[in-house]
C-alpha cells in the first residue's frame, strides 16, 4: 500500500473515527447555546440595564480567555506529544468546563456579574484546551486525503448537536416574557420563569450535561497514543520541543505564512461568533426566543455548509474552501455593519421600519437574517478546513505541538479583535463601529492566504 492510499478501515477503526467525531457533537452546544445565541445575548440585554457596557464586559471576558489560551495552548500541545496520552488531559479540562457551566444557573438579573464572567472564562479556556488535545488525535485516525471530509463531517455534526439543543431550548424552555408561552405555545418545562432569565440560565447546566454524556464515545472507542514520558519529564521535554518547533517554523515559511493568515482571519471569525448574537440583541432588543430562532437558522445553514464544504475540500483542497468561506464572511460582516433600523448597505437600500409586533418584523431584522445565512454557510467550513489543512501538512509525530501552535494562531491575537470592538465601541458609543473592526482581521487573513499553496510536505512524509 502506498503512502497516499487510504488505510483499511476495520469496524474498530470506524468506531474510533466516529468516537472522535462525536467530540464535536458534545462540545458544540457550549458555543452555540451558551456563548453565541442564548446566554451571551441574555448577559448583554437582560442581566444588566446597560446593553452597551454589557457588550464591552462580554468582549473583555473573551479577551481575557483568549490571552490565557494563546499562551498555554502550544505549551500543552508540546507536553502532550511527550506524555503521549491525550484523554487524561481532556478529562481534566472536562471537569472544569462542566462545573463552570453548571454555575451559570446562578446568574440572575441584577446579581453581581463577576460569577458569570469568571465561569465563562474558565469554561472557555477548558473548552479550547480540550480541543487542542482532541484535534491532535486526528492525523493518526485517517489519511491526508480523508481528513478534510472527516473534519467537516465532525463540524457539521457539531452544529447539528448545537441545533438540537437550541431547538429544545426555544420550543420547550424559552418563553415570551409577556405571554409566558414558548414558540410551541406551551408553558416552559420545569416551570422556568423567563422574567428572571431562567430560560437562558438553564443553558449552562444543559450544555454541561450534554458534554458529559456525549464525550464518552471518544473515551471508549477512539484510540489514544501510547503513554510516553512521566509528567515532569514530559513538561521539560515538551518545553524544549516547543522551542525547537518555533525555530523550525522559520525553515517552513509556507506553513508559517498559513498560521499567521489563520491567526488574522480566525480573530475575525471569533469576533463574529462571540459578538454577533450580542450585537443583534443590543440593536433589536431580541429576547431569548428571537435569538434562538436566529441561531437555529444559522445552524441549519451551517450543517449544509459543512457537508458541501467537505466535498469541496476533498476535490479542490482546504485552501480553496477557506478562501471561499472568507469571502462570504466579509460580505456578511460588511452587511451587518451597514445595517441601521431603516436601511442597509450604508443607506443604499431603504428598509421598512414597520413593526407589527411579530418575530423579525422590521426590514433591518430581515436583512440581518440574510447576512446571518452567509455567516452560517461559512463559519463552519472556514474552521474545519483550516484544521484539515494543517493535518495534511504535518506528520503524526509532530501533531500535538503543531496543533498547539495552531491553537495559538487562532488565539494569539484574538484578544485584539474583541479588544478592538471594545475600544471602538467605548470611544464612539456605537457597536456598529466596533463590529467594523472585524472586517480588518478577515480581510488581512484572506490576502495573506492567497500566497499559501495547498501542500507543503511530500505525501510520503504524511504518516511518519
Amino acid at each position: 500500500m502506498t503512502a497516499s492510499s487510504p488505510p483499511a478501515e476495520t469496524k474498530i477503526a470506524k468506531r474510533g473515527i466516529w468516537g472522535w467525531v462525536m467530540f464535536d457533537w458534545a462540545a458544540q452546544p457550549f458555543f452555540t447555546v451558551v456563548t453565541t445565541f442564548i446566554f451571551g445575548p441574555y448577559f448583554v440585554s437582560r442581566l444588566t440595564e446597560d446593553p452597551v457596557s454589557a457588550q464591552t464586559v462580554w468582549s473583555n471576558m473573551a479577551t481575557m480567555s483568549s490571552i490565557v489560551i494563546a499562551i498555554f495552548s502550544p505549551i500543552l500541545g508540546s507536553i502532550a506529544d511527550q506524555s503521549g496520552s491525550r484523554k487524561p488531559w481532556i478529562a481534566f479540562f472536562a471537569v472544569i468546563k462542566i462545573v463552570s457551566l453548571s454555575l451559570l444557573w446562578f446568574a440572575a438579573p441584577g446579581s453581581p456579574i463577576i460569577l458569570p464572567v469568571v465561569c465563562m472564562i474558565f469554561a472557555s479556556i477548558a473548552a479550547e484546551f480540550s480541543i487542542v488535545f482532541n484535534d491532535s488525535m486526528m492525523p493518526r485516525l485517517t489519511n491526508p486525503q480523508n481528513v478534510g471530509r472527516i473534519s467537516n463531517l465532525a463540524w457539521g455534526l457539531g452544529y447539528l448537536g448545537g441545533m438540537v439543543v437550541l431547538i429544545a431550548v426555544v420550543t420547550l424552555l424559552a418563553a415570551n416574557p409577556q405571554t409566558g408561552r414558548t414558540i410551541a405555545g406551551i408553558t416552559p418545562l420545569f416551570g422556568l420563569n423567563p422574567v428572571t432569565g431562567e430560560d437562558a440560565r438553564i443553558t449552562g447546566p444543559i450544555a454541561a450535561l450534554w458534554y458529559l454524556v456525549f464525550i464518552l464515545p471518544m473515551f471508549l472507542f477512539t484510540p489514544d497514543s501510547d503513554k510516553g514520558l512521566p509528567f515532569k519529564s514530559a513538561i521539560r521535554s515538551g518545553l524544549t520541543e516547543l522551542r525547537a518547533t518555533l525555530r523550525e517554523l522559520r525553515g517552513r515559511p509556507v506553513l508559517l505564512r498559513f498560521l499567521i493568515a489563520r491567526m488574522l482571519y480566525q480573530d475575525g471569525v471569533n469576533g463574529v461568533l462571540i459578538l454577533g448574537g450580542a450585537f443583534a440583541a443590543g440593536m433589536f432588543g431580541w429576547a431569548t426566543m428571537e435569538i434562538g430562532l436566529f441561531g437555529i437558522l444559522l445552524n441549519v445553514v451551517a450543517i449544509a455548509g459543512c457537508f458541501v464544504a467537505g466535498r469541496i475540500d476533498h476535490r479542490l483542497g482546504s485552501r480553496t474552501t477557506i478562501l471561499i468561506s472568507l469571502v462570504l464572511l466579509l460580505i456578511a460582516t460588511i452587511g451587518i455593519v451597514s445595517t441601521e433600523r431603516g436601511s442597509t448597505l450604508f443607506g443604499w437600500m431603504a428598509l421598512s421600519t414597520t413593526d407589527d409586533g411579530g418575530i423579525f418584523a422590521t426590514g433591518a431584522e430581515k436583512a440581518y437574517l440574510v447576512y446571518g445565512v452567509l455567516i452560517g454557510l461559512a463559519f463552519g467550513p472556514v474552521q474545519a478546513s483550516s484544521r484539515s489543512y494543517l493535518a495534511r501538512n504535518i506528520t503524526v509525530a509532530e501533531a500535538g505541538r503543531y496543533f498547539g501552535i495552531y491553537a495559538l494562531s487562532g488565539r494569539a491575537t484574538s484578544f485584539m479583535a474583541t479588544l478592538s470592538f471594545s475600544v471602538a465601541t467605548a470611544m464612539t458609543g456605537s457597536a456598529h463601529v466596533g463590529m467594523a473592526t472585524l472586517i480588518v482581521f478577515l480581510g488581512a487573513g484572506f490576502l495573506l492566504l492567497l500566497r499559501v499553496p495547498e501542500r507543503t510536505i511530500p505525501q510520503s512524509e504524511d504518516k511518519k
